[in-house]
């Protein structure tokens, strides 16, 4: 196990806390093209996990990312096609530390 400091986390906030269940067709297409983004970022390396919650508050997406600093993080998210669509907005934490396998 090694220390770093270069990870994220992404807190995906959707339109409303029912979205996971009542999302309509144009929506569902957004979120289509949002995992594509997210899967395409895993298979480069920079996303350690990905996918979505519901709690008490509802339906949100998280994602542990790994970046070279915060404005490649706000980039990652920007290209997201949720948020560049408007449909949902986002939260970003830079981790003070990641304890990540070797």
């Amino acid at each position: 196990m090694k220390r770093v400091t270069d990870h994220f986390v992404f807190r995906l906030i959707p339109p409303r806390p029912t979205f996971d269940q009542d999302m309509n067709d144009e929506e569902r297409a957004i979120m289509e093209r949002h995992g594509q983004h997210w899967a395409g970022l895993m298979e480069a390396g920079k996303v350690l996990v990905y996918g979505p919650v519901r709690d008490g508050t509802g339906a949100w997406g998280l994602g542990v990312v790994r970046a070279d600093g915060e404005e490649e993080m706000r980039e990652l998210v920007a290209n997201d096609p949720a948020i560049s669509s408007g449909m949902a907005t986002s939260e970003i934490g830079r981790m003070v530390v990641a304890v990540v396998p070797d």
